[in-house]
């Protein structure tokens, strides 16, 4: 059990190479919040709808997406807000058209993974 933290060493194991094993899964503790995030931003139907569209056909402008999805620009516009903030999509700037981008490449392979039936 040599992956076990000190203070947890103390208790008793059935299989202590599947304690270990489990404990080299989860991996540093200090990242499951940002994966936990990750996945809360998928969540949401609007939110994943809209990230794999820009996933899948960005950069993609408001209009776009909204087209695309059914959702109404301006609810677009309110999630694209908030995946901007948590630095999910960034925003390119082409004259008056603002296009949307997906900047994390560890969402971009979860949402790869996504199959529409």
């Amino acid at each position: 059990m040599h992956l076990v933290p000190l203070e947890r060493a103390h208790r008793k194991a059935i299989d202590d190479h599947t304690v270990c094993e489990a404990i080299e899964a989860i991996g540093e503790p200090e990242r499951i919040p940002v994966w936990a995030d990750r996945f809360s931003l998928l969540s949401e139907p609007h939110r994943l709808m809209l990230l794999l569209a820009v996933r899948h056909a960005g950069p993609i402008a408001v209009t776009d997406l909204a087209t695309a999805t059914g959702i109404n620009d301006t609810t677009v516009s309110q999630i694209l807000r908030l995946l901007r903030a948590s630095g999910t999509v960034s925003a390119e700037k082409d004259g008056r058209i603002v296009r949307y981008r997906l900047t994390d490449p560890h969402l971009a392979a979860l949402l790869d993974h996504v199959s529409v039936p």
